[in-house]
């Protein structure tokens, strides 16, 4: 295993997607470890910022386990195009599953959180390699609207508060924060706008969701509201509440327990 000075090191790579972009990610853990843990991330961060930071990369590495931070497709360090017809749940689970092909993966734990959930549930449902699955910062948006909770907040009003010069646009309570954290985190607002864009919405096929799957949710989190409905639409699927709201609960440890727990005992049946 990769270490300095106590703190676990990583190697970063990339490769190219279907539709020829090149994408970014960055792994952990002993050569050769049982895996991939594929760690998906939310909207507007990165691998770093949703996986590194709260220590959840360490926890899994720590474990024995190889794993992988993907930076999706406008996020990061990949390639971030500002058409919006490059962007999209479906293309980022095409991504997951490129990822896979690349690394020669047989079979992998697929990690998600907000954004990156919905990417790891539907690559859990086109990808038969994908064996364990984990749905972080989700609820009944899910199923009801086949994706992230609009209703919490507009992906139309995100989009805008990103690009826009109002400060009347950008100063809205239930996006500031988005574009706040963007500039923080120096990102690229416009590819972030047409991501928020392209967020799928319409039927998603649960029920295809066949392999063992964890939720995990934070208490206070609007964007994960009624989890249970979640957990009740995705057959044997293992609920657990955390403390938090969307940006404080994956920085939880009982969020880190719940997931390294559950990847390693799913990872332990693939010998």
């Amino acid at each position: 295993m990769r270490y300095l000075r106590g703190v676990l090191r990583s190697s970063s790579a990339t490769f190219e997607s279907a539709d020829g972009l090149t994408l970014s990610y960055e792994t952990w853990g002993p050569d050769g470890g049982p895996g991939p843990v594929v760690l998906c991330h939310g909207f507007a961060v990165d691998s770093r910022v949703n996986w590194v930071a709260p220590g959840i990369s360490e926890r899994l590495a720590g474990a024995g386990l190889q794993v992988v931070g993907l930076d999706a497709r406008g996020h990061g360090r990949s390639d971030k195009p500002h058409d919006e017809a490059r962007y999209g749940e479906e293309r980022m689970a095409a991504d997951v599953s490129a990822l896979l092909d690349h690394l020669g993966a047989g079979r992998a734990a697929v990690v998600g959180y907000s954004m990156g959930a919905v990417v790891a549930c539907l690559a859990a449902i086109a990808d038969r390699r994908v064996a364990a699955v984990v749905l972080g910062g989700v609820g009944a948006g899910l199923v009801e609207l086949g994706g992230l909770d609009t209703g919490a907040v507009s992906t139309t009003d995100v989009a805008e508060a990103l690009v826009s010069d109002d400060p009347a646009v950008t100063s809205r309570p239930e996006v500031a924060g988005f574009r706040m954290l963007a500039d923080f985190i120096r990102a690229d607002r416009v590819a972030l706008a047409a991501v928020a864009r392209a967020t799928r919405s319409g039927p998603l096929d649960l029920g295809a969701v066949t392999v063992p799957t964890l939720v995990v949710a934070g208490t206070e989190d609007p964007l994960a509201a009624r989890p249970e409905v979640l957990a009740s639409a995705i057959d044997g699927a293992v609920l657990v509440p955390v403390p938090g709201d969307h940006l404080g609960a994956v920085g939880q440890p009982a969020f880190a327990d719940a997931l390294v727990s559950f990847v390693t005992a799913q990872v332990g049946t693939w010998a």
